[in-house]
């Protein structure tokens, strides 16, 4: 597991220093590394179910030989009563009654035996536990970075692309394209206006005169001429 964990450390050095660098191939970098930490989560996950077996059947085992040397007990203690009730000849009641014990103690002893094996197993045990959830969490921190570093590449890559088309625009020749129309403009503004002022340079006196008097002069209304004749005529 050491190597595994030296493994993640320099794995995790070299996808750091490469997104500075770049951005595409830490993306690369990142999935292949996650892709072999699984690998190595796979390869943790069934060591640790391995121990985890062995500390089952360790256990078993110790509560097999402690309930083996109290039953030796309870038999020994049943051989010394069927001796002293005369069932058993008392001599050959004691030898079995001492084998008995003889067994217990056999018993007993395995039981201690295995209870320190147990034990250094069940820490092996929490050990790798430790060790299998570090890696899954550090799995599971990867990928939420790899998510957030796919969402900064899309970003870079499209900030990237309207970066240089907006360098490409000329923007020099669109405003002299403006001022060469703006000029043009100005140009049939003036050549209109100036055939308007040489129409008005044809026109007759009269039509000058009748112009004037329809912009707003007063027309002298019929009934008035007639009797200014009149007057003039001395008739009324």
């Amino acid at each position: 597991m050491s190597g595994l964990f030296s493994r993640i450390i320099n794995w995790s050095k070299s996808e750091a220093h490469s997104v500075v660098d770049q951005i595409e191939d830490p993306i690369k970098m990142t999935e292949q590394g996650i892709r072999d930490l699984k690998k190595d989560l796979t390869t943790a996950m069934q060591s640790l179910a391995q121990v985890k077996g062995i500390v089952i059947r360790m256990r078993n085992d110790v509560e097999k030989h402690k309930r083996l040397a109290g039953d030796y007990e309870k038999k020994a203690m049943a051989l010394l009563q069927q001796g002293q009730g005369g069932a058993i000849e008392p001599t050959e009641a004691e030898r079995l009654a001492t084998e008995s014990l003889s067994r217990k103690e056999t018993s007993g002893q395995e039981a201690l035996r295995l209870q320190k094996e147990l034990i250094a197993q069940e820490d092996m045990s929490n050990q790798l536990q430790k060790n299998v959830d570090k890696l899954r969490s550090t799995i599971q921190r990867y990928e939420n970075d790899l998510v957030t570093l796919r969402a900064r590449a899309k970003t870079a890559a499209a900030t990237k692309k309207l970066n240089a088309q907006i360098a490409q625009v000329d923007a020099g020749g669109t405003i002299a394209m403006l001022e060469k129309m703006r000029a043009k403009v100005e140009e049939d503004e003036s050549l209109s206006k100036a055939y308007g002022e040489m129409a008005d340079s044809n026109t007759s006196i009269d039509d000058q005169i009748n112009k004037a008097l329809s912009s707003g002069g007063a027309v002298p209304g019929a009934s008035d001429s007639l009797a200014e004749l009149k007057a003039k005529m001395g008739i009324s």
